[in-house]
């Protein structure tokens, strides 16, 4: 069987893996904060995020990003809210 051609190439420059890594250290650090709120970063996943964005805005080689639906800000309500009947029949017995 022929080998399959790989295609492209590397997706992500190496000044991008270096914002990532810094971004990385600067979550452990605790110094690294979010961009409007300033709110303190502790999920990886937002870290490397970040160092994305940072890297994007230096003009590193990243590709961009999914243009799929945005979220609002405000959160949903989860679920029905119980009525107090549920409440009220446990403490009759």
């Amino acid at each position: 069987m022929a080998a399959r051609k790989k295609s492209g190439g590397r997706k992500y420059g190496k000044a991008a893996g270096k914002r990532v890594e810094s971004a990385m250290r600067r979550k452990k650090k605790g110094t690294l904060r979010s961009g409007r709120s300033g709110k303190k970063v502790t999920s990886r996943k937002q870290a490397i995020a970040i160092g994305l964005s940072e890297a994007r805005e230096k003009g590193a080689k990243v590709p961009r990003k999914r243009g799929g639906s945005k979220r609002s800000s405000g959160r949903k309500s989860g679920g029905r809210k119980s009525s107090g009947r549920k409440s009220s029949a446990r403490k009759r017995r």
